[in-house]
This record gives C-alpha cells, structure tokens and sequence, in this order.
C-alpha cells in the first residue's frame, strides 16, 4: 500500500511539474518577455494577465497548490533520493543531482519572487515595469533572478525529461537520446527568452 502510494504520488509530482506549473512557467517567461519592447509593451502584457477572469482561483487551484505540492514532494525526493548510476550512467546522474539542486534553488527563488510581487500588490502595489526596473536595479538581485530564471528553466527542462520516461513516453534508449537533445533545445530557447527580458528591465 505505502508503495503504491508513493508510485502515485511520484507520478503526480512529475505530472504537475509539466502540467500546470511547467505551462505557467513558459507562459510567464513569455509575458516577461514584452519587456524587451519597453514599458508600455510589458505593461499591458502584464495587465491583460491580471485582468482575466476568474485570476485568483485560477491563480490558486491551477498555479498556487499544484506548486506547492510539487515543492513539497519534490524536497523530500531531493533529501532521501540516492543517485543511480549503475541505472543511467555518469550524464544522467549529474543530470538527476542538478535537478535536485535546481529545485532547491527555483523554490527559494519562488518563494522570494512571489514576496516581492504577489504579496506585495495584495498590499496595493502596482506589479509593472518599474516594480521589476527597481528590484533588478540591484547588482546583487539581478544575478539572483539570473540565477533563479535558469535554475527554474533547467528544473523544468530535464523534469520534462523524467516525465516522458516515467509516463512511458519515451522507453527505448534512442528516444530517451532524442528526447534529451529536445529539452536541452528547450532549455537553451526558454533560457535566452528569460535572460533577455531581465536585462530588458535595466
């Protein structure tokens, strides 16, 4: 029963980390992203976003909790986790520690970066261009975002990895080689598309 459980709930882990958490972190980067095109552009992008419907339960039930699952689970993973490399050999076993350190690093970012933005407009702030020009206008800040941008995006990227295996997505060894050149392109795309809007904010 206990590993049935766990089988579950390691399924569910992977799962959310694509779907919603992994969306929601495409689609962020890509409304940050309109930052490139001055204030304006990342102004209206970012107030399209806050005035869909529905936003505070769809920003809970499909943003919020998932993630906090996803967080919770994946830390007791990153603390009782071994790695295998009699399994997947020397790539794939840095890959598996890095994306334990990634994940440990992406939810202090999280945590940090909701603070800074989503509590602090609960609190009548404005979540806008010069918000992030004035966060970002700190050297030490603005290589922590740096850090925390890729460190999320590489979380994700090999995740994707570990989800098209463990849903037998990709069994055979040449689609787990295919696949891990796919979401190395992906992480190389979404990379260039998050460090370009944070520069975009200075």
């Amino acid at each position: 029963m206990a590993g049935n459980r766990e089988f579950f709930n390691r399924r569910l882990h992977s799962l959310l980390g694509v779907i919603p958490v992994g969306l929601f972190l495409v689609q962020h980067l890509v409304v940050n992203h309109f930052a490139t095109g001055g204030e304006e552009s990342f102004n209206n992008a970012a107030h399209f976003m806050e005035s869909l419907p529905f936003r505070i339960f769809l920003e809970t039930f499909v943003i919020y909790l998932p993630l906090l699952f996803h967080a919770i689970y994946g830390l007791y993973i990153a603390f009782t986790a071994k790695n295998n490399t009699s399994r997947f050999g020397f790539f794939r076993n840095w890959m598996f520690m890095l994306q334990r350190v990634t994940g440990v690093i992406t939810l202090v970012f999280v945590a940090w970066h909701v603070w800074e933005t989503r509590v602090q407009a609960a609190f009548g702030a404005d979540v806008n261009f010069q918000m992030m020009e004035n966060i970002l206008s700190n050297p030490f800040m603005f290589w922590f975002y740096i850090i925390g941008v890729i460190s999320a995006i590489f979380h994700f990227a090999n995740g994707l990895w570990s989800f098209l295996v463990s849903w037998g997505i990709t069994v055979s060894p040449r689609s787990q080689v295919i696949s891990t050149y796919v979401t190395i392109g992906i992480f190389i795309a979404l990379s260039i598309v998050g460090v370009r809007a944070l520069t975009a904010f200075i």
